[in-house]
């Protein structure tokens, strides 16, 4: 290849690196703005509500138990100590069911919004206490116990809203503030009037209205747990170690239902080594829930990120385009004719960027890319001298953008999307050019300069 059509190509790889380097700010910007709009949901949730969890419910009961040892200061020196440690006795429910309702609203501050949940949740436990609380008879005069009660854990109690409705064995109990005991730090607890000398069975039943931000999720704490949940949030994304049995997603919403047990939440025997004193795994109790999430899965920042991974192909197609133009119809393109229209290549991804944030995505797609069009398709028919290469090459451009919306709703097919548009790509211009003697291509220039 003769050095003009060198030199031309470099100007040409030098221009498409400056404009990538512009673009690289471009998603810095995108970063920035997406780290702002988290910062205010935060800003709403700690104004209102944050994420939710229900951890429970749990049926506790507190004792004092009289512990005796031998304290030996010396060989002369032995005698008996008594001394009372204080603990809680837990108690998982058998059976619990949950059946809620999820309805979702956005709450904005000034161009970024947040979403917001209100739950209506019915709750129902049933306990099977066995006799003596299940201290061995041999034991039990060691032990003093005190009020029963059932503790539920809610992660932000200001999200519980009223009015609150409880039964236990279908008597009316007041719900009171706190869960009594330091393994849910907090929620609310209704006491229980007395636990029988044999086994036990009770039963709660809960209304709990719930106001949260993003985030729902429930630890199983049943035997046997079912959770059955409907919203009008039609983009749900299902979170949490557990996944639904049965779900239903359209555009109306979704409902689903989550079935466990303890053969695989293994609960009953966190709970139990953490009544033994092992810490680590009171932590554990709460660390595998289940849940849904109220966010947007691909948000305009998301979609707008991925975009401009595709920029590099759109300056690289614009810029061989005008360089065929060159070669095949003789009409030389300057440098700084393919700078101005790349620069126009990246502004659409800034005009993209602002009016997402104003009009959404779609919407702001459609504005930019027939803005851009628009502009690249007037300027490219008084560089190409022609109205109609420069409607032809606007055209193409139009249909470049298209298949790059398509690429960006169609996330599962992205990449074959994408494999075969440049395959396709790559053939036409394999096509158009296979007559070009390039050899000669680089004379013509060198003749013509």
């Amino acid at each position: 290849m003769e050095r003009a059509l060198a030199f031309k190509l470099a100007g040409i790889g030098v221009l498409a690196a400056m404009l990538m380097v512009s673009l690289l700010s471009i998603g810095r910007l995108v970063t920035e703005r997406q780290a702002r709009r988290d910062a205010v949901i935060q800003d709403i949730a700690r104004s209102s509500s944050g994420e939710q969890q229900l951890t429970g419910p749990i049926l506790i009961l507190p004792y004092d138990k009289t512990v005796r040892e031998w304290r030996v200061n010396d060989a002369a020196d032995r005698h008996l100590e008594e001394h009372v440690v204080a603990g809680q006795l837990y108690f998982l429910p058998e059976a619990f069911r949950l059946e809620g309702e999820v309805r979702t609203e956005r709450r904005a501050r000034g161009i970024y919004e947040a979403r917001l949940y209100h739950a209506s949740l019915h709750i129902r436990a049933e306990f099977a206490v066995p006799a003596h609380a299940g201290v061995p008879v041999s034991e039990l005069a060691a032990y003093r116990f005190g009020q029963p009660f059932i503790a539920l854990g809610v992660t932000d109690i200001r999200g519980i809203e009223s009015p609150l409705m409880a039964t236990l064995n279908d008597a009316p109990v007041q719900l009171l503030p706190g869960t009594g005991t330091v393994r849910l730090p907090g929620g609310l607890h209704a006491n229980v009037a007395s636990l029988p000398e044999g086994a036990a069975h009770l039963q709660l039943v809960l209304d709990l209205p719930l106001l949260g931000t993003s985030e729902l999720h429930i630890v199983p704490a049943g035997r046997q747990t079912q959770i059955d949940l409907k919203s009008n949030w039609p983009h749900p994304s299902f979170t949490g170690d557990f996944l639904p049995v049965q779900r239903t997603v359209d555009a109306s919403g979704f409902t689903a239902r989550w079935a466990t047990s303890f053969f695989s939440t293994n609960l009953e025997e966190v709970l139990r080594r953490c009544a033994d004193g092992d810490e680590a795994s009171c932590g554990a109790f709460a660390a595998h829930p289940l849940g849904v999430s109220f966010l947007d899965p691909v948000d305009q920042y998301l979609k707008t990120d991925r975009a401009i991974k595709y920029a590099l192909l759109f300056i690289t197609l614009t810029f061989a385009g005008f360089f065929l133009f060159d070669v095949l119809k003789r009409l030389p393109v300057h440098p700084i004719q393919y700078g101005l229209v790349g620069a126009a290549l990246a502004l659409f991804y800034l005009l993209l960027l602002s009016l997402s944030e104003h009009v959404g995505f779609d919407a702001a797609y459609l504005l930019s890319s027939a803005a851009c069009v628009g502009l690249i398709a007037f300027y490219v028919s008084h560089v190409l001298q022609s109205p109609a290469r420069g409607l032809g090459f606007g055209c193409g451009l139009a249909v470049l953008y298209a298949c790059l919306f398509g690429l960006l709703a169609a996330d599962d097919y992205a990449l074959l999307m994408g494999s075969l548009l440049l395959f396709a790509l790559l053939t036409a211009v394999m096509v158009i050019t296979r007559n070009v003697d390039w050899s000669k291509v680089g004379a013509r220039q060198t003749s013509d300069a």
